[in-house]
């Protein structure tokens, strides 16, 4: 066909897969996007949310030129200026905040909204700048911070299994994680193993899509993690099945955490978890005489107060059982530590050392005078972020300077005093690497950027200049940033050059096939795996569900068509989506005189959103679910199910509590 062009790029969202994509450009203008048949982990297929991704970057509501605010905060009213103007208004209140307060008055807000090394989140994007001007540092703890940490206390590291090597499983335990809605690419691993023989379990408060199609489904009590894992294990114990040698020779504290294990009997366990003695048992018993056995488990098992123990306690198992040792065993959280490009932001460039915000704790954050400029890009605070009732207030400080980078008018947009718009995927450089595999990838440009439509790169490249600042590595052009980032001379990127993955699109990790990371030892000090000698934090809600006014556990799933908040706005997918909906155990239902469909006010003393009834055994009495990713002003009440979420840290790296939040539900009249 004349003129027709086929351009490989990645996914830049916040999904494990990351998958490699083919965009078919004819004339310059892209016209069909598919997942690339050639990459081993794609396999030539995308999600329901990303086969829109074309559609969404020529959406009518998409930004396209620099707006400055001309009515109240939050009214969302906005007038076209041009980049010139609008630099030079930046420009000024940059340098007089800095002036009159330091430079530790700005908070460089960035999420997850790319995973980019360039543009987004992974790569720092945008730190050299802000090292300049010595803002504050932004610590990005919102996904997965309790379980990493867990994790590194266990293993000196959050990596572990490939997870093609679930091919290889003999038992695959889906902890806390819904594979089909979220990583999906995941499930034709599991499918090539149970066509050998594998046997799969889903360990989740809700039965997901995932849990129908698992041969086992436990039904788990939020946040009771832990005592399921050393429930499990006392099984194996009892059994004789632990691996005396891999024990002796590769892990240290074993004589403690044995007799943590045998305080928790299947009874026992039984009764803090909520799951019969019996399934505990027999899945004890498969889990002590199958070898290997392979773990999935993601963010969602680790968004409670007991977050980071329970992962800790989780990455325990395979160190007992020795499943460590073989292809297909052991577990897989994220694979970014696997990943050794060189990230440079420059600290070098700070004049003195800076403090530190917390990324789920913004509206702390804004709530005094402290910080006087919040920076926001790939980032949605007000539809993902804590609290969005007190961020709501903080960002409507007249004092608060806020300026976001983005691709749509969100709500958070509606409270900007300046709006530069973002570029889309399609239409920038970047280089990538999934959380859920083992490749780097890179994003051609497909197409010309629509409108005024700037990367992130290109915008502090320009804000750089039009400041006149003169350190050179602030103007490195992307091809410069991704050689740098190829340049660190770890055994793992050997033959990897930026020529090679420009031509190819994809090339996997020098890592062995099959991969086992720790069959010899492990990235600690000692060289061995650290077993817990604390005990465990259970959630707030296992603590004290079922007591008070707010006797309900509410769980805020992902959506199976937005991630996060970005798709929220596509209006096929919001029709999709239906009003938000909350999953209601019949006994809890009846008990409140509710019926499907009945609109309720899901509420506690942090706020309130409202969503219609879903009468369902899906969730167990006492556990209530409804998914995150709703845009607060396109849903009923202004709210998402954010507004209940208090800003509260796990047991480690202050990670966030999505999944440890206690409600009521009211029915509302006359709707």
């Amino acid at each position: 066909m004349s003129g027709e062009l086929k351009v490989l790029g990645a996914c830049p969202l916040d999904c494990p897969d990351t998958c490699s994509w083919v965009v078919t450009v004819q004339d310059g203008k892209a016209v069909k996007l598919r997942g690339n048949p050639d990459h081993p982990y794609t396999r030539g297929a995308l999600c329901v949310k990303v086969n829109r991704y074309l559609e969404h970057t020529r959406a009518g509501d998409r930004l396209l030129y620099p707006l400055r605010r001309t009515g109240p905060k939050g009214a969302g009213r906005f007038e076209r200026i041009s980049w010139q103007e609008a630099l030079d208004e930046i420009s000024d209140r940059l340098r007089s905040i800095v002036a009159e307060h330091g430079g530790e008055a700005i908070w460089p807000y960035q999420g997850t909204g790319s995973l980019g090394y360039l543009q987004g989140e992974e790569g720092h994007a945008g730190r050299r700048f802000w090292n300049m001007l010595g803002a504050s540092r932004h610590f990005l703890n919102i996904c997965s911070t309790a379980g990493s940490l867990g994790l590194r206390r266990a293993n000196g590291t959050a990596a572990g299994m490939d997870p093609e090597m679930f091919a290889q499983s003999k038992l695959i335990l889906l902890w806390g994680t819904n594979t089909l809605t979220s990583g999906h690419h995941l499930w034709k691993f599991i499918q090539d193993a149970r066509a050998d023989g594998a046997h799969v379990v889903a360990i989740d408060p809700i039965r997901t899509r995932t849990a129908d199609q698992a041969d086992q489904h436990l039904a788990i009590r939020p946040g009771t993690d832990a005592a399921l894992a050393l429930g499990l294990l006392n099984v194996v114990l009892r059994e004789g099945a632990e691996d005396r040698d891999f024990l002796e020779r590769h892990t240290e504290g074993w004589a403690e955490f044995r007799q943590e294990i045998l305080r928790h009997p299947v009874e026992r366990v039984a009764e803090i978890t909520g799951i019969p003695a019996e399934d505990v048992h027999s899945l004890g018993m498969r889990l002590a005489h199958t070898r290997p056995t392979g773990i999935r488990a993601t963010m969602g098992v680790q968004r409670h107060e007991g977050g980071g123990s329970a992962m800790q306690t989780i990455a325990a198992i395979p160190g007992v059982t020795g499943d460590w040792r073989h292809p297909g065993g052991g577990v897989a959280y994220s694979t970014s530590d696997h990943v050794k490009v060189r990230i440079d932001p420059r600290n070098d460039l700070l004049e003195k050392p800076v403090r530190t915000l917390t990324m789920t704790r913004l509206a702390e954050g804004l709530e005094g005078e402290s910080v006087k400029c919040l920076w926001v890009f790939g980032a949605n605070p007000l539809g993902s972020t804590s609290d969005t009732n007190r961020i709501r207030q903080g960002l409507a400080r007249e004092d608060l300077f806020t300026v976001v980078m983005e691709q749509f008018p969100t709500d958070t947009v509606d409270y900007a005093d300046i709006v530069l718009p973002a570029t889309m995927q399609t239409e920038h450089m970047d280089l990538h690497a999934g959380y859920g595999h083992l490749y780097l990838m890179w994003n051609e440009p497909a197409v010309e950027p629509p409108g005024e439509c700037l990367s992130t790169t290109e915008t502090f490249r320009r804000l750089a200049a039009h400041m006149g600042m003169t350190e050179p590595s602030l103007f490195d052009s992307d091809l410069e940033l991704a050689e740098q980032l190829l340049s660190s001379g770890d055994p793992s990127l050997d033959g990897i050059t930026l020529e090679r993955l420009r031509k190819e699109g994809w090339i996997r990790l020098n890592y062995p096939d099959p991969f086992t990371p720790f069959a010899e030892g492990f990235p600690t000090p000692s060289g061995r795996m650290r077993f817990p000698r604390k005990g465990y934090t259970l959630s707030l809600s296992a603590r004290t569900a079922g007591q008070g006014p707010y006797p309900l556990t509410l769980i805020t799933p992902a959506a199976h068509t937005f991630l996060n908040t970005t798709f929220a706005n596509n209006p096929e997918l919001l029709r999709r989506a239906k009003d938000p909906r909350v999953l209601v155990n019949p006994a809890d239902a009846e008990a409140r005189g509710l019926a499907d469909n009945d609109r309720v006010r899901v509420h506690n003393a942090t706020g309130e959103f409202l969503a219609d009834v879903e009468v369902s055994d899906r969730v167990a009495r006492g556990v209530v679910a409804s998914p995150k990713g709703s845009w607060p002003k396109l849903s009923p009440g202004g709210a998402n199910p954010n507004a209940v979420v208090a800003e509260r840290d796990a047991d480690m790296g202050r990670g966030a509590v999505y999944h440890d939040n206690l409600v009521e539900l009211e029915l509302v009249a006359d709707v």
